[in-house]
C-alpha cells in the first residue's frame, strides 16, 4: 500500500491439514439450493489485482456448485462503494479488503460473522485471527498480512542500523560524500502519514488507543495529545525539517519509493509493495525491521491483514459462507492472490510453498512479529487525518506539544 489513508507482517501459524480445507459435506446442499432459489449467482467484489487472481478459482468454485460466479473489480473506494450499495440493496455477496474496514463495516451493518471451525482458525497467526475478531466474533477469513519494515540499499548501506540515530548518521555520510541527496525516505507529504510514522512514535512511548482486560482496543483511552504523545513527537521533531532533515514532508506517497529506486536514498520505510519496483530497478537490498530511537522502547509498525467478507444484505448469503470458509481456506488460492500482490500468506501451507523462492517473506515477518495490530474499531477512522497533519506540522517545525495536543482534542471530539 503506497498511500495509507485507512487500513495495510507477522505471519503464520499451524500447518493447514488438507481435511481442514472444508466443512462437512452436509453443508454444501444447502448451499447449492439456496443458490437456487436466488438465481444461481455469487457476486464478489474486490480491487484490480486481486479480480484478476480471483477469476479462474471463482470460476472452479461455479463449476462445483453449479452456479455462477462473477468477480467485479472497484477500482476505487471500495470500502465505501461496498457500504453504500449495501444500504441501497445493491452490494455483492462477498467483499475483498483490509481488517480494518471491519468496525466501520460492523457499525453500518454491512457484514456478517463468518464461521470457521476450530481446526480452520488454527492454519492462521494469532495475530492474523485477532485482526479479523470483532467484539468476540469472526468477521473475516484473512488470506494475507503485511507491515513496513527498513528496506536498505546495500551498496549505500551495508549494515542495518541498530537505532534510528545510526541510520541519521549514515544517511548524512552519504550526503557529505554526494552518495545520496535524501537521509531516509518515509512518507510523509503535507498531510501527513499515521501508518509509515508508526513505528517511530511507539518507539518514542507513544499509543493510539490503550487496551481493555480482554486486549481489545479501548476507545475511551485516547493516548494521542497525552504526554506519551507529546514525548514522543518531541523525537519525531528532531528528525524533521528543522532538524537532522531526515524527515521531510518532500517525501511523499507519490515518490518514496521511486526515490530509493533512484539511489536517491540508501534507506526506505515502507512494505511488500515496493520490492517489485526495487528489483525492477537492480537494487540491491536487504529488509531489516525499522529501528527505534536510542534508548527508547520497540518501534513496532501496524500489522495489517487482507481478508474476504460475507457482505450482511447479499443475495447468496449460504454459498458467500461456504465460499469464504471452505474455498477461501484452499492453499491454491492464497498462492494465487501472493503472486498478484506479494502480501505474505496468512495460510501456513500458502506460505511454505512461496517461502522458497521469496526469501524477503520471511524478513518480513521478522520485522513485524512484535506489531501492532491495526485498529480496527470505528473510532479509528478520527485518527487518520488530524494524526497525519499534526505530524506533517511537526515534521515542518511546528511545535510539537501545541500540536499533538489539538489534534487530540480534534480527535476526542470526532470520536464523541
Amino acid at each position: 500500500m503506497r498511500i495509507r489513508t485507512a487500513g495495510v507482517v507477522a505471519v503464520l501459524g499451524l500447518a493447514l491439514a488438507a481435511s481442514g480445507c472444508g466443512g462437512s459435506d452436509s453443508d454444501k446442499p444447502a448451499a447449492k439450493e439456496s443458490a437456487k432459489a436466488t438465481g444461481g449467482k455469487l457476486v464478489i467484489w474486490a480491487d484490480d489485482k486481486r479480480t484478476a487472481a480471483l477469476k479462474p478459482f471463482a470460476e472452479e468454485f461455479g463449476k462445483e456448485n453449479g452456479v455462477t460466479v462473477e468477480v467485479q473489480a472497484v477500482s476505487k473506494d471500495l470500502q465505501t462503494n461496498f457500504v453504500t450499495a449495501s444500504q441501497q440493496g445493491s452490494g455483492p455477496d462477498v467483499v475483498v479488503g483490509a481488517h480494518d474496514w471491519i468496525g466501520n463495516l460492523v457499525q453500518n451493518g454491512a457484514i456478517d460473522p463468518v464461521q470457521l471451525a476450530a481446526e480452520q482458525k488454527s492454519a492462521f497467526n494469532e495475530t492474523a485471527v485477532k485482526a479479523v475478531t470483532f467484539n468476540g466474533q469472526l468477521y473475516g477469513v484473512p488470506y494475507a498480512t503485511e507491515n513496513v519494515a527498513l528496506i536498505r540499499n546495500t551498496e549505500l548501506a551495508p549494515q542495518a542500523p541498530k537505532t534510528i540515530e545510526e541510520l541519521v548518521a549514515t544517511g548524512k555520510q552519504l550526503k557529505a560524500q554526494k552518495k545520496a541527496s535524501e537521509i531516509l525516505c518515509l512518507q510523509s507529504g503535507q498531510n501527513g502519514d499515521a501508518y509509515h510514522v508508526y513505528p517511530l512514535y511507539t518507539s518514542g512511548g507513544g499509543y493510539l488507543f490503550g487496551t481493555g482486560a480482554n486486549g481489545d482496543y479501548d476507545p475511551k483511552d485516547l493516548g494521542v495529545g497525552k504526554p506519551e504523545s507529546i514525548a514522543a513527537f518531541q523525537k519525531i521533531a528532531k528528525l524533521g525539517e528543522k532538524g537532522d532533515g531526515a524527515l521531510k514532508r518532500s517525501i511523499t506517497g507519490e515518490n518514496s519509493i521511486a526515490t530509493f529506486t533512484g539511489k536517491k536514498c540508501a534507506f526506505l520505510v515502507s512494505g511488500p509493495w515496493a520490492i517489485a519496483d526495487a528489483k525492477k530497478a537492480n537494487i540491491k537490498y536487504d529488509i531489516s525491521p525499522v529501528p527505534g530511537f536510542a534508548g527508547g522502547k520497540e518501534a513496532q509498525p501496524f500489522v495489517g491483514v487482507q481478508a474476504f467478507y460475507v457482505a450482511a444484505k447479499g443475495k447468496n448469503k449460504a454459498l458467500a459462507q461456504e465460499f469464504v470458509t471452505n474455498y477461501v481456506t484452499k492453499p491454491e488460492l492464497a498462492v494465487a492472490l501472493y503472486k498478484a500482490e506479494p502480501r505474505p500468506p496468512a495460510l501456513t501451507a500458502a506460505f511454505d510453498q512461496v517461502k522458497g523462492e521469496d526469501p524477503d517473506l520471511a524478513k518480513f515477518q521478522e520485522a513485524g512479529k512484535n506489531g501492532q495490530v491495526l485498529p480496527a474499531i470505528p473510532a479509528m477512522a478520527a485518527i487518520w487525518d488530524p494524526f497525519g497533519k499534526a505530524e506533517a506540522a511537526i515534521i515542518g517545525g511546528a511545535d510539537p506539544a501545541k500540536t499533538i495536543t489539538a489534534a487530540g482534542k480534534t480527535i476526542q471530539g470526532q470520536i464523541k
